[in-house]
């Protein structure tokens, strides 16, 4: 499942109400600077509606005009108790200090809607703080639960050892293919000289057909090498058979072939090498000198690399705090077991000191003899231990196919020719 992000929505909400609380703020205007003023109260009705008259305290100018008075100033204010005999009273005002309009009265009435709009930000601002808390404290919970498996130096140790692992392991099997790449142009050339030797009339208790010895010799296929090189198709035009006999023909050469193959051994003779022998004596004494030890070492790494890989894949959350939090839940779930699983092999590869063998073995095998293009070291070192070589030679060769590379069939060439056609290609000339 992968992880939602409730709490940063929460967070996300309570910033956005911040902010439209910032802007109402912004766009309210200020307070208009004013002036207090003694008002004269020419007239003045029970609701507060009055006429008064002031002195701009800017101008010395006397005005008069209308103004909404306290009606619920104290009576001592009000005419005629203010100046008895007179129907005038006393009140406070204020006129604008600044502006075009200066010195005019302002009523205080004028401020509700700037009040209003400042209410109206303090609500804002109150209502977003709410979820903004809620989203940074239940987020940090959440982050700080999500953190505690959370184990960077066990998974960097794994990757560490699964690295050296899978370099032995690559560095045994360049050693054994260059020991393959050497022997195979050996085995070929003897598989192919022993074939050369096998007459082709050897195919007819294999094939229950009876071939045309004498016919198939006259062009040029004498031995079961030849019956290889020339395919189904030529046996066929050839030696006039059928689609079936013909095919039967060459399955026994290719299976003939194969039993060869698997039954010839190459010598190695130290005393006159050819190039060929001195780069396969050359490439054996890597793994001789590596010792079974090596080889052990590579084995081993092979499958640790394995059970490290699937316990890394797991345990990756684990990291680092920025995968753990962007891991699903599902991923978080198989972190603890993973970890586990990880510890298990480090410990267990501590305490058999897999590292210290991965590491020498990686160097046993890196010492080669590229600088001895004649083998001379390999060839004095193969006459104190020949066996070991015959058995170094003898692993690496048990794990390939051991067959010597057939020529292809020429019926793949030609297999738009319907085999109805036989008779026109048998008849043509050659």
């Amino acid at each position: 499942m992968k992880h939602v992000p409730f709490f940063r929505w929460v967070v996300t909400l309570g910033l956005v109400l911040i902010g439209c609380s910032v802007g109402v703020y912004l766009t309210t205007p200020d307070y208009p600077e004013r002036e207090q003023v003694g008002l004269t109260v020419l007239s003045e009705a029970p609701d507060g509606t009055c006429t008064v008259r002031w002195t701009d305290p800017f101008e010395l100018v006397e005005h008069t005009g209308p103004y909404q008075c306290d009606p619920y100033r104290p009576a001592t204010f009000k005419a005629p108790n203010y100046e008895p005999g007179t129907d005038l009273g006393w009140d406070v005002g204020h006129v604008l200090a600044e502006g075009a309009q200066k010195g005019e009265l302002y009523s205080l009435d004028e401020d509700e809607d700037i009040e209003t709009s400042i209410a109206l930000s303090d609500q804002l601002l109150g209502i977003g703080l709410l979820p903004t808390i809620i989203g940074l404290v239940g987020g940090n919970i959440r982050s700080l639960a999500r953190l505690i498996g959370v184990r960077p130096a066990v998974v960097r140790k794994g990757e560490r050892l699964r690295e050296r692992a899978v370099q032995v392991a690559q560095d045994h099997t360049r050693a054994e293919e260059a020991v393959r790449t050497s022997w195979a142009p050996l085995h070929e050339a003897l598989v192919k000289k022993r074939l050369d030797s096998i007459p082709v009339a050897r195919l007819r208790g294999a094939t229950r057909t009876r071939l045309p010895v004498r016919l198939l010799q006259r062009n040029g296929i004498h031995s079961v090498r030849d019956v290889l090189d020339a395919g189904a198709w030529e046996v066929a035009h050839v030696g006039g058979l059928g689609r079936q006999e013909a095919e039967r023909v060459w399955s026994a050469a290719r299976l003939m072939s194969e039993r060869v193959s698997r039954d010839t051994t190459v010598r190695l003779d130290a005393d006159r090498p050819d190039a060929r022998t001195a780069a396969l004596l050359n490439a054996l004494q890597v793994l001789v000198e590596a010792g079974p030890q090596a080889r052990s070492a590579a084995h081993t790494a092979d499958l640790l690399a394995g059970e490290l890989h699937r316990a890394l894949a797991g345990a990756a959350p684990a990291a680092g705090w920025r995968k753990m939090l962007a891991a699903g839940r599902a991923e978080r779930r198989y972190v603890p077991m993973a970890v586990a699983e990880l510890r298990r092999l480090l410990a267990e590869a501590e305490r058999g000191g897999v590292a210290e063998r991965f590491a020498q073995a990686s160097v046993d095998l890196l010492r080669g003899a590229d600088g001895d293009p004649a083998g001379l070291s390999a060839r004095v070192d193969f006459d104190t231990r020949p066996a070991d070589y015959y058995e170094a030679l003898a692993q690496v060769v048990d794990t390939t196919e051991g067959t010597v590379p057939i020529p292809p069939d020429p019926r793949r060439r030609l297999k738009s020719v319907p085999w109805s056609d036989m008779s026109s290609i048998m008849a043509s000339p050659g």
